[in-house]
């Protein structure tokens, strides 16, 4: 068996085997499996089960929420953890004109009707708590000084994550697709996508005009995930 300093160091203090393995599989367990931490590819709107098209406005939009911890491990923070939920947009231009969403409204529509603007890093930072701010501690036996943990996420972290996946088109180019990520703080709500649904308004073409507004369902998506489930 090969030991490390960690695992010698807790075997002099004389810990219990237990607390001993519990101290050194801390201390080694890696940060996380290999991930670069990188957008997924850009596809159509229309490639997207919850997906809304307005063919006279020759325009697409779809939402796919990240809300399972298998979709939402390529950010460097557990969101889902801290009642936040990423949804990436995508919007397809199928026009020759340019869509402009400097005036856009994308909100997170409750079943109760509440309606939910994105969150920024400041906001999902004040939805950490204090504990995982300051770091938790595992209580040792004895005398034993207790382990403390590095916290869950950083304002580094959430702020590289928003660098790297946070939506920034304010312009969506003739007959081209963009994506990027909206984060939404659900946390007082025991399922969020059920009865919910996502709201574009004020989306504006080139001269100026409002095109009409987009509300798609999150059932679209609850229903094409339960397909593939079964």
């Amino acid at each position: 068996m090969i030991q490390s300093s960690t695992m010698n160091y807790a075997l002099k203090l004389k810990l219990p085997l237990l607390a001993a393995l519990l101290l050194f599989s801390l201390c080694t367990a890696p940060s996380g499996l290999a991930n670069d931490h990188q957008p997924p590819k850009v596809q159509p709107a229309t490639d997207f089960a919850a997906v809304e098209v307005h063919a006279d406005e020759k325009l697409a939009v779809a939402i796919d929420p990240y809300d399972t911890r298998d979709k939402a491990a390529i950010f460097r923070v557990d969101y889902l953890s801290h009642g936040v939920m990423p949804i990436r947009l995508i919007i397809t231009n199928n026009g020759d004109k340019p869509i402009s969403l400097k005036e856009a409204r994308i909100l997170f529509v409750t079943a109760a009707g509440e309606r939910i603007q994105a969150a920024d890093p400041e906001d999902v930072e004040r939805l950490m708590t204090r504990k995982e701010r300051e770091g938790s501690k595992i209580p040792m036996p004895g005398p034993f000084p207790p382990i403390h943990l590095k916290p869950k996420a950083s304002n580094k972290e959430i702020e590289a994550d928003f660098h790297t996946f946070e939506y920034q088109a304010l312009v969506v180019e003739p007959h081209t697709t963009r994506a990027g990520f909206l984060f939404y703080d659900v946390s007082g709500l025991a399922s969020p996508l059920k009865d919910a649904h996502m709201l574009l308004r004020k989306l504006l073409t080139s001269d100026g005009d409002e095109l009409f507004y987009f509300e798609i369902p999150f059932e679209k998506y609850l229903r094409s995930k339960s397909t593939q489930m079964n």
